[in-house]
Order: C-alpha cells, then sequence, then structure tokens
C-alpha cells in the first residue's frame, strides 16, 4: 500500500488518477513557478493541430501540447482568455479513467478526453472556473483536450468524434 502522500498531480483544469497520487498545493504550483507569494505567469506551450471530424465536418483546434509533469499541473490555470478555436492538449502517458478540477482556473472549459484510437470518449461540458470537484467520464482515455466552455456543443462535436492530431510531437512539452 503507498502512503497517502505518494499521490500524482492533479492537472490544470487539474486531473488526478485516483487514491494513488496526490494533489499539488496552491504553495507548490507557486513555488514551482519561481513568483513568490504571486500566481505564476501562464506560459504558451508550442501549438499543433487537433481536428475533430463528426457530423459537422473537420474543425480545427490550435492546441498548445503539454506532458511535462509540470506543464501538466499548470495546464490553463490563471488564464484570463483562451481564443474562440484555441485549446489544450495534454499528452497524459497513459491510458486511464483520467479526472480533472478547476482550482485556479479562470474560464469555464469543455474538457474532452480521447481514447487511444483517437476519438472522443466523454466531455465534460462547460466547466465551470475555481470548482476544486474533481470530475471524468469514467472511460478510459489517453488524451484530453480543453476548449472554451461550450465549444463542444456550438459545433456538435459529441462522444464518437473522430480525432487527428498534426505537429503534436513536436509541440510536445
Amino acid at each position: 500500500m503507498r502512503a497517502p502522500w505518494m499521490f500524482a498531480p492533479l492537472l490544470a483544469a487539474a486531473c488526478s488518477r485516483g487514491p494513488a497520487h496526490a494533489v499539488p498545493t496552491d504553495e507548490a504550483v507557486v513555488a514551482q513557478a519561481g513568483t513568490g507569494t504571486h500566481p505564476p505567469t501562464p506560459s504558451v506551450a508550442p501549438t499543433a493541430k487537433i481536428t475533430l471530424t463528426g457530423a459537422a465536418g473537420p474543425l480545427v483546434i490550435d492546441a498548445e501540447v503539454v506532458k511535462s509533469p509540470g506543464r501538466l499541473q499548470r495546464g490553463l490555470m490563471y488564464r484570463k482568455f483562451l481564443g474562440a478555436d484555441a485549446g489544450m492538449l495534454f499528452l497524459m502517458g497513459d491510458v486511464d479513467d483520467h479526472h480533472f478540477w478547476m482550482r485556479n482556473t479562470l474560464i469555464p472549459l469543455d474538457i474532452m478526453f480521447i481514447s487511444a484510437d483517437l476519438r472522443v470518449v466523454g466531455i465534460l461540458e462547460n466547466v465551470q472556473p475555481l470548482d476544486e470537484n474533481s470530475r471524468g467520464v469514467g472511460v478510459p482515455s489517453l488524451y484530453v483536450l480543453e476548449v472554451n466552455g461550450g465549444w463542444s456543443k456550438q459545433h456538435g462535436v459529441a462522444a464518437g468524434t473522430v480525432v487527428s492530431f498534426d505537429g503534436v510531437e513536436a509541440a510536445a512539452q
């Protein structure tokens, strides 16, 4: 049995993997960013094109791509704005029933969970800012895509939507 302090980070809208992983404190995030007592300044990661193809045809998101533990933790925290067709793609590293929360996330988000075979397997729609409830879709995923709240419904994206990546590996940080 693992000690309670041995936890993997919650991500961005922060992701948790369940009871065997830990939630970083606000102090840990701030200390990691090296900003003392002020929230870290959001940094933009390199981007890639994410295409979602469903009933409405192809839709392209210009997504920042993150995979390092620090960037996965930080995600879209402290951002005050996200472009209309922009987002963040999380390369989770393992297939799991990932869960996210909205600690320090200032804008509402749709959170799409994507399987290893590049299909949307579930969506948390219009998740409210600063909500610390951990949420998932109850289905394993390998990738998670965050976009502005309401984007999925507005564009007809649902479970089963096919996803393709262009430039993800080159942009991954």
